[in-house]
């Protein structure tokens, strides 16, 4: 038994019999006096629990401020594999969160999990070293408006917003109703209903320049009907008409591409002689076709039309840039 389960143990012997002997404690835990003694010190001093030593029943139990109901020992205590994952899952929200945000939120309750693994800060830190994000093109946002936005969606208040459309730099102030927040690609996007053109729009927080919270209600809008209007295209583009594309990989670009993901909704199937193909939605080409230049020259475009000229178009253009004599790319696609 580690030193976390112990402490739950002793947390739930106390609670269910009010009151525990030591000698009652040692034979539950089998664990030496000393180590004991230890165990109730650290509860005691690092985890705030209300443990006191009551003389005239000789055992131990919890203090008046517990049975007033005004403290209470955590109800969900985690062993030290579990702790060493949440250790890692901080160093993956830090990753995500490049302004600090949440992080400063929730840090608390990270010292507080260093504190059960019984480890100094130096400790500490070099579990942390052990766990590198490597990122790129992080867009940066700006962290009153993350602020301002989590807490309009988790409490599903309205929001009025400044916001600066990428596409020709478009100004304009819009009352929305937020329903989800969505990281995609070192970017965070709001999905929200725009009650100024009345339907579903996702907005780049990092557009968002100014956000005030309301006090009116969100509208709210069915997951499902969310979902199915705004997660049909590719990767984060939303709206329009939905397509197939139809794509070929040689063999030994398969071997890897088939263990992703492209979209929730794609087919497949391996032929004999060892290609891949693939069919996924999307709505707009854009997003799709540089993902497809990752994978130029063992990658075909089958279909539709239009997207296959539009990766021959990228795959001239490239070559292009490397060679401005070149005049001949073939339109395989």
């Amino acid at each position: 038994m580690d030193r976390t389960e112990r402490f739950y143990k002793i947390e739930m012997l106390i609670r269910s019999q009010g009151c525990v002997s030591f000698a009652a404690l040692l034979a539950a835990l089998e664990v030496s006096p000393a180590t004991l003694k230890r165990d109730l010190a650290y509860l005691r001093e690092r985890l705030d629990a209300p443990i006191e030593y009551d003389a005239a029943a000789n055992g131990y139990r919890f203090g008046q401020q517990w049975r007033g109901g005004k403290h209470e020992l955590p109800g969900v205590w985690f062993n030290e594999a579990e702790l060493h994952a949440l250790l890692t899952m901080q160093q993956m929200l830090a990753g995500l969160d490049e302004q600090g945000v949440v992080g400063r939120h929730l840090q608390p309750m990270f010292d507080k999990i260093t504190g059960m693994l019984g480890v100094d800060q130096g400790e500490a830190q070099e579990l942390r070293r052990r766990v590198k994000l490597i990122g790129t093109a992080r867009r940066r946002i700006v962290g009153e408006s993350f602020e301002t936005v989590g807490s309009a969606v988790v409490k599903r208040r309205r929001l009025h917003i400044r916001y600066r459309k990428k596409k020709g730099g478009e100004l304009s102030e819009r009352e929305v109703s937020p329903q989800r927040l969505v990281h995609h690609r070192h970017a965070w996007y709001l999905d929200a209903w725009c009650h100024a053109s009345e339907g579903l729009r996702r907005f780049a927080l990092d557009g968002i320049e100014a956000a005030t919270a309301l006090e009116t209600p969100a509208r709210a809008v069915p997951m499902d009907e969310l979902e199915a209007e705004l997660d049909r295209g590719y990767g984060i583009f939303a709206g329009g008409t939905p397509r197939e594309a139809e794509l070929l990989f040689t063999p030994e670009a398969a071997a890897w591409v088939s263990r992703e993901e492209w979209h929730p909704r794609q087919r497949s199937e391996w032929l004999a002689d060892g290609r891949w193909k693939l069919w996924l939605p999307y709505v707009d080409d854009t997003e799709l076709l540089m993902d497809l230049l990752r994978h130029a020259g063992q990658v075909e475009v089958l279909g539709p039309p239009e997207l296959r000229a539009a990766h021959a178009r990228r795959l001239r253009a490239a070559a292009a840039a490397l060679d401005p004599d070149q005049t001949q790319v073939t339109d395989a696609g």
